[in-house]
């Protein structure tokens, strides 16, 4: 890369400085001629289905001798014959997105399913979400809105200060959610950027709402692990001894690790679905919407609609971290009953064991008391002996059995003074 200001020759440019500076210009507006019809699709795809589709489309571009689609390719735009394919891939989905030259004065003639596209035999690259059908016209007389949409849902609103009127009632006909634009003074660059918009919101707020089912399908399993959790609470309120209190808190970490997985399963949805609902707001904002009589606009309509789901996802997810805050409490509580509870049991082991040793130290020195009489015994017996012969010699003046009885306490004083070294040498 070229220094831009000739200046610190030896710059070494971050390894991503390329991608951000494009990403503000990955996904441009182009211009779009009255009148216009866009066939919008949107599908989720993994990052498979992802792979595989751009290399479809990679082989499609070949086949009919389009430019090059490059390996790391997110969005392209190509025209073949009188249409114009805008394809885009995003984390999570992609669209496909075809401009056809639209019926100058009648709103969605002919229908969107009976339109043929050169397109066509591109494969689904995952599973089906969004379709829109958008006509921008500027028919000879306005088009009676209660005629072409369902009036108890149609929104309506003057957009682009004036420029331009939208409506849409967001029902499907064969499939498809339409979107009309009545171009009132719209330049070919403001009404590409309109028709993007618009395409844009009826995408995200359809992936804003994938959160809705995931919080309706968890909604119960949060409820009911709630209910056990108020069990566990007031069994533990109740006395209970160690065995009682280990069971509760097998049951407890159950519950914490079926909440946990619970919650981290359903952490990217809510947290995608919020995302998703704050690019509709930023893009209902960036059309600037102004109303029409009685009638709502879009982004009265969707917020009636989206909000609820919305705060219901939110809603859930913070009955999720309360309910790991909760359990992660009762478990600390339990866990701490039940270290206290081995604690008591653990001193009066103890205490059983001082009173074993005091036992049979009381046991010992009964044996010590023996084994001095047995020792001295012994002593004495050999000294008799002894005695006997030094009597037979001469060298004993005196009856070797008076001599004897008189050796008898020496004997035993100094066993005993010898053992009672003994026992105070090995107790220190």
């Amino acid at each position: 890369m070229t220094n831009p200001t000739g200046m610190f020759p030896n710059l070494r440019p971050h390894p991503e400085r390329v991608a951000i500076l494009g990403e503000v210009h990955a996904r441009p507006f182009h211009a779009l001629a009255t009148p216009a019809r866009l066939i919008h699709y949107a599908f989720m795809t993994s990052s498979e289905e992802a792979q595989a589709d751009r290399a479809s489309l990679a082989q499609f571009c070949r086949d009919n001798g389009l430019p090059v689609l490059s390996e790391d390719a997110r969005q392209a735009r190509m025209t073949l014959g009188a249409e114009t394919l805008r394809w885009e891939q995003h984390s999570e989905f992609t669209t496909y997105t075809v401009e056809f030259a639209g019926n100058p004065d009648v709103p969605f003639a002919p229908p969107a399913g009976a339109l043929a596209s050169a397109f066509a035999v591109l494969p689904a690259p995952g599973r089906h979400l969004a379709s829109a059908d958008l006509h921008l016209l500027k028919p000879s007389q306005e088009p009676d809105l209660s005629a072409l949409f369902d009036t108890t849902s149609l929104a309506a609103s003057r957009v682009m200060g004036g420029r331009a009127l939208i409506a849409a009632d967001f029902q499907t006909v064969d499939g498809f959610v339409r979107i009309l634009v009545l171009d009132r003074g719209l330049d070919a660059a403001s009404a590409g950027a309109l028709a993007v918009r618009l395409l844009e919101i009826e995408t995200y707020r359809l992936l804003a709402l994938l959160g809705l089912p995931e919080a309706q399908r968890l909604s119960p399993s949060v409820g009911e692990a709630e209910a056990t959790l108020a069990a566990i609470s007031n069994a533990m309120a109740a006395a209970g001894g160690l065995e009682s209190d280990n069971v509760l808190l097998e049951r407890l970490t159950a519950l914490a690790a079926r909440s946990e997985a619970e919650a981290t399963s359903a952490a990217f949805r809510f947290g995608a679905s919020r995302a998703y609902d704050g690019i509709v707001q930023q893009r209902l904002v960036a059309i600037g919407e102004e109303p029409i009589g009685p009638m709502p606009t879009i982004a009265a309509f969707l917020s009636r609609r989206m909000h609820p789901a919305i705060r219901t996802c939110q809603m859930l997810q913070d009955r999720q971290g309360d309910l790991s805050q909760k359990l992660a409490r009762a478990a600390n509580l339990l866990r701490t009953r039940v270290d206290v509870e081995i604690e008591r049991q653990n001193r009066d082991l103890l205490r059983s064991m001082n009173v074993r040793a005091r036992l049979q130290l009381r046991l010992q020195q009964t044996v010590e008391g023996l084994s001095i009489a047995a020792i001295s015994y012994y002593v004495v017996g050999l000294a008799g002996y002894i005695l006997k012969a030094a009597k037979e010699v001469g060298y004993l003046p005196i009856d070797p059995t008076v001599a004897t009885a008189l050796f008898v306490p020496v004997a035993v004083l100094v066993i005993a003074l010898v053992l009672h070294r003994i026992r105070r040498a090995h107790t220190d």
